[in-house]
């Protein structure tokens, strides 16, 4: 054994001097006041040794000496390191169980979330670019070709190609500069100009007990003026009553109707409600035909042109 071992204090005689320092410790008020006169140890001495023989314990003078010198020393007092970033480190890494499940979740998603980005969005964004500038650069193009090679081979008119070429001409603009909604509206009203050509109907007049078959208002831009109207539908080959999308000319709208009133002359309106008023029965109850290929209706009687949905 060496000199030092030797030299050592017992364990028993250390911990017991450390638990008079923390004794002086707890008694500070008394520590202050015998510490800070100029009363000897041997005083101080004697008022430990009285409160330890007050709860049992007899302690040597030595080792009474020892703690008094010991606080006077700041032994077994635990001063902590300077906090530096070494410091910060150590006492976040030993704190790990309190943030440690958080920062490991929160990571988890950032990492979730980095790769649905790079390898699910990205890949969905560039997909539907490039379906975009599929669509504008062939599509759309293809669609408004198609549209009008099927007017051109239907129609049995001039005019339906007439009307049909502007819409070509923007509809093709419109999709060179990337404007899918200028193409798809142009597209729309080729649709609608086809649709017209391929209907074939015969335009009745309504004669039903309980409907109109003849009305007349005053325009509200001319009250001293009289409009008539005849009521009329569109009757398919089949027999099918067709709806059809009628403009009204008193509130500019275009509307999907069954049953509608052309504006006729006074001489058509009362040519009409005498036929009627006859026997019930209207004979000539046939105001114009709509013919395959064709774009406008052929009307057999005299008409002004305008309509009404709604009276």
């Amino acid at each position: 054994m060496n000199a030092q071992a030797r030299d050592a204090a017992p364990l028993d005689e250390v911990m017991l001097a450390m638990d008079v320092v923390d004794t002086l410790r707890h008694e500070q008020a008394m520590v202050t006041r015998e510490l800070g006169a100029e009363a000897r140890e041997a005083a101080l001495i004697e008022r430990l040794r009285k409160i330890y023989h007050d709860q049992g314990i007899e302690v040597p003078d030595r080792i009474l000496a020892e703690g008094v010198k010991a606080l006077e020393e700041s032994r077994f007092t635990y001063t902590p390191p300077p906090m530096t970033w070494k410091t910060r480190l150590a006492r976040l890494y030993v704190s790990r169980r309190r943030w440690g499940l958080p920062v490991v979740v929160v990571l988890a998603l950032l990492v979730v979330g980095a790769l649905g980005y790079a390898f699910v969005y990205q890949p969905i964004q560039r997909g539907q670019a490039e379906a975009a500038q599929i669509e504008l650069a062939e599509t759309l193009p293809a669609r408004i070709d198609a549209i009008y090679d099927e007017i051109y081979t239907e129609t049995k008119v001039q005019a339906a190609l007439e009307e049909a070429d502007p819409w070509v001409e923007r509809g093709k603009a419109a999709a060179a500069r990337g404007d899918r909604e200028g193409a798809l509206a142009a597209i729309a009203q080729l649709e609608t100009i086809q649709e017209t050509l391929l209907r074939e109907y015969t335009l009745r007049i309504v004669n039903r007990e309980g409907e109109d078959t003849g009305i007349w208002t005053f325009p509200e831009i001319n009250t001293e003026a009289t409009n008539y109207y005849i009521v009329v539908e569109a009757i398919a080959p089949d027999g099918e009553t067709l709806t059809l999308p009628i403009l009204n000319e008193e509130t500019g709208q275009v509307d999907e109707v069954t049953t509608w009133a052309v504006r006729v002359p006074e001489s058509t309106y009362n040519s009409v409600r005498v036929d009627r008023l006859d026997d019930g029965i209207i004979q000539r109850n046939t105001m114009g035909v709509k013919q395959y290929g064709f774009m406008e209706i052929d009307y057999l009687m005299p008409v002004l042109g305008g309509a009404i949905t709604q009276w």
